[in-house]
């Protein structure tokens, strides 16, 4: 038997090795348990997206308060830690959900087992529109600081955004523990970076190191001091806690025994989080930082390692450059959770059976995420912000009936 000629075998060697160099070489079944994370690895991985929310957690409460003038500002920090004790609750009630779900699949499947269908399939779909969103926003936001520290690429957003997710896109395909050494060291320098700027701002004081004062004016009060401003600054507060969620969904990429490394993990998340967001609000209150509406200002991280730093240029661009990549990484919640959520819808058979495989999962929030990338990060933070998390009502529940039937595609 002869054998075929050379030019009919050279295009089928040319795309196995394409597919090698995306890819990566692929995992046998008794390869699989390698691509498990260690707790220091799975970190940065699921955390990226909750500890990159301090970035703007204080700064929408001081939006808000700022209406209220400077005494309104004195309630950041009472407000901050409200949130942080709802943070703690968040957390405890994680811990149970990944010891009683070690399967993965979060507010789905606790929502499917314990309401309804349709409540699993609301909270899934809010859920997957939530981490398209995250894309959107975290790569927009890191770009718009990448635009703050070199000028010169302003007028180049959108190529900026494209350029970080197409690397994203390449990090999570070539394998989830190699996603992992990609993000673990931006993280661990982002909350080295944050920790050091709260520790001198904290105990600088204590051995006569002071902030400078920035000397800013604090606006005329446009509203009274009222229960109804208070609420409005700690629901945008609470934006601090959005990607809390990402390890209950991923508890099955973590070694054995998988909840428990999860849920240790989950509380040094929530330690990280809850004490970066208070020393960041203590910071900006003790600061007397102002931000307020209709202001194009720098942001609240910014004026604040301004004043601990006393203006020093290249402290204060280890802290905003830290935060650029933090935020452009925090779209990794997406990419680590969005192909295992809709890996377990498609088992169900509430999604395409082709979502059942995790490259293919990665898709989605990739392309979705695309058109959004223009830095207006504000639009794209309201819209997620706005996900639904309600258990739906009845006329809701007879809205999402057709969703109901299972998929044959």
């Amino acid at each position: 038997m002869t054998s075929p000629p050379i030019e009919e075998i050279t295009h089928p060697v040319r795309t196995s090795t394409l597919r090698h160099l995306i890819f990566g070489s692929p995992f046998s079944t008794t390869q699989t348990g390698a691509q498990r994370l260690p707790k220091i690895l799975a970190l940065p991985v699921f955390s990226s997206d909750a500890l990159s929310s301090v970035a703007y957690g204080t700064q929408e409460i001081l939006l808000q308060l700022t209406l209220a003038g400077a005494v309104g500002m004195t309630f950041t920090v009472p407000i901050s830690l409200a949130i942080v004790v709802v943070l703690v609750l968040v957390t405890l009630s994680y811990q149970q959900t990944v010891h009683a779900y070690p399967s993965g699949g979060g507010s789905y499947i606790v929502a499917k087992e314990n309401l309804s269908v349709a409540a699993g399939l609301l909270a899934a779909a809010a859920l997957l529109i939530d981490y398209v969103l995250t894309v959107a926003v975290s790569i927009a936001a890191g770009a718009q600081q990448i635009t703050s520290f070199v000028p010169a690429l302003a007028p180049h957003p959108e190529a900026l955004c494209l350029a970080a997710i197409a690397f994203m896109t390449f990090a999570n395909l070539r394998g989830v523990k190699e996603s992992g050494r990609v993000f673990a060291v931006p993280t661990y320098f982002f909350i080295a970076s944050l920790l050091a700027m709260i520790g001198v701002g904290v105990v600088g004081p204590w051995i006569g190191y002071h902030p400078m004062s920035l000397g800013q004016a604090t606006p005329p009060p446009q509203r009274v001091l009222s229960v109804f401003v208070i609420l409005r600054a700690f629901a945008g507060g609470c934006s601090a806690l959005t990607g809390v969620e990402a390890i209950s969904n991923g508890v099955q990429v973590f070694r054995p025994p998988e909840s428990r490394n999860a849920a240790q993990t989950l509380a040094v998340m929530a330690l990280l989080l809850g004490m970066m967001f208070v020393g960041v609000s203590h910071l900006a209150q003790a600061s007397q930082v102002v931000y307020a509406h209709g202001q194009d200002q720098e942001s609240v991280l910014s004026l604040i390692a301004r004043a601990v730093f006393h203006d020093n240029d290249a402290l204060r661009a280890t802290v905003l450059f830290s935060t650029a990549l933090i935020l452009v990484l925090a779209a990794n919640t997406a990419y680590a959770d969005f192909p295992r959520l809709s890996a377990i819808l498609a088992r169900d058979g509430f999604a395409p059976r082709q979502l059942a495989r995790f490259a293919i999962g990665i898709v989605p929030p990739t392309f979705g995420a695309v058109p959004a990338t223009p830095p207006r990060r504000r639009e794209y933070r309201n819209a997620q912000a706005a996900r639904v998390e309600a258990i739906p009502t009845r006329s809701k529940s007879a809205a999402l009936a057709p969703a109901q039937r299972r998929c044959r595609c």
